[in-house]
């Protein structure tokens, strides 16, 4: 009891004495990671000679019912399996969190006890979660237009990379293309698998490849109907198509008979046959389709010329068939007079 007595007396003289050689020291203590990584906190604690420690924990401040409280990791719902104590007994106090979500973010201390007494830690590490912002600028670009991309955080982080739609990208800064169009992402370099979410780059150009369909194709006959149809690729989508007609005989110019996207013939008559061109359009430019050629007449020619192709047939099989005829005739010939050969008896001296 009197040892006990002294010792408490001892304390009350010299509160310094106590913690004398007991230390806590962090490497990093405002730290920063990004939103599902990793981060590793590292510190080193010290403590006077012929202490042993028996226990480690690290706590979270936490303002509880307004009181600045720090509460054990393991006591926390929100860590359970996300935290680990990489350091030892000795004096490697190093902290792993995986998993990083917004409300890691806080003050983190470090205490551990010995047989004697506890030690925890004054200062603190605060770690900070952050996530990456990828910008596009401009988002819509033309061919040959500059484009930038930025990777924003809240907080300093090494080299950043670009991905579009899962591919790496060469340069933050390039003169755009039509291949460039697509989503963009940007992560840490060497924390690839935390992707930021992604940006849209809209590449913009007039109508390319328009092209015409038929829903008829062939000779129509007088009264039937088709439709026309018009496509292109454009960006924006084309807004305005233009249909013109000219004769087949090329004598006339172009006129305007109609728009839309789809130019329909309800009822077909023969002054409908000629060359049928789309031009489409929108706000950066317009382009024509190849030439397409209708051509309509009456029912009645239409079987004319379907009898005299069915004759032409005809008469071309007879013909074959009066060659075949001939030429067998006269191979037949050939080998009967190849076959009849009159002899002499020829005496022999």
């Amino acid at each position: 009891m009197d040892k006990m007595i002294a010792m408490l007396v001892l304390l009350i003289l010299k509160p310094g004495s106590v913690s004398a050689g007991w230390s806590v020291t962090f490497e990093n203590p405002n730290p920063c990671a990004l939103k599902g990584s990793s981060v590793q906190l590292r510190c080193s604690y010290n403590y006077r000679d012929g202490e042993t420690v028996k226990r480690t924990a690290w706590y979270k401040g936490e303002l509880i019912n307004g009181t600045w409280t720090r509460v054990a990791l393991s006591d926390l719902p929100s860590y359970q399996n996300r935290f680990k104590y990489l350091g030892d007994q000795q004096h490697d106090c190093g902290l792993a969190i995986d998993d990083l979500q917004d409300n890691d973010t806080g003050h983190y201390y470090f205490r551990f006890d010995t047989q004697t007494l506890g030690r925890r830690s004054k200062e603190s590490v605060y770690l900070s979660v952050t996530e990456l912002s990828a910008r596009v600028y401009p988002d819509r670009v033309r061919a040959g237009g500059t484009v930038t991309l930025e990777c924003r955080t809240s907080c300093q982080l090494p080299n950043t990379v670009w991905f579009k739609d899962g591919h790496p990208v060469a340069k933050p800064v390039f003169q755009a293309q039509a291949e460039d169009s697509g989503n963009y992402s940007c992560a840490v370099e060497g924390q690839e698998s935390v992707l930021s979410d992604s940006v849209a780059l809209d590449f913009q150009y007039p109508p390319l490849n328009v092209s015409v369909e038929i829903s008829y194709p062939g000779h129509l006959t007088e009264g039937s109907s088709v439709n026309l149809s018009c496509s292109s690729a454009a960006n924006p989508a084309a807004d305005n198509y233009t249909w013109y007609w000219a004769s087949v005989s090329g004598s006339s110019s172009l006129l305007q008979v109609g728009s839309g996207q789809v130019l329909s013939l309800p009822s077909v008559e023969a002054s409908h046959t000629g060359i049928y061109i789309c031009q489409a359009r929108n706000p950066l430019g317009q382009y024509r389709s190849t030439e397409v050629l209708l051509t309509a007449g009456d029912a009645d020619i239409n079987r004319v010329i379907i009898f005299v192709g069915i004759g032409v047939c005809i008469g071309l099989l007879l013909l074959l068939v009066i060659i075949w005829a001939w030429s067998q005739r006269c191979s037949s010939a050939v080998d009967k007079e190849e076959n009849s050969h009159d002899y002499e008896n020829i005496r022999i001296a």
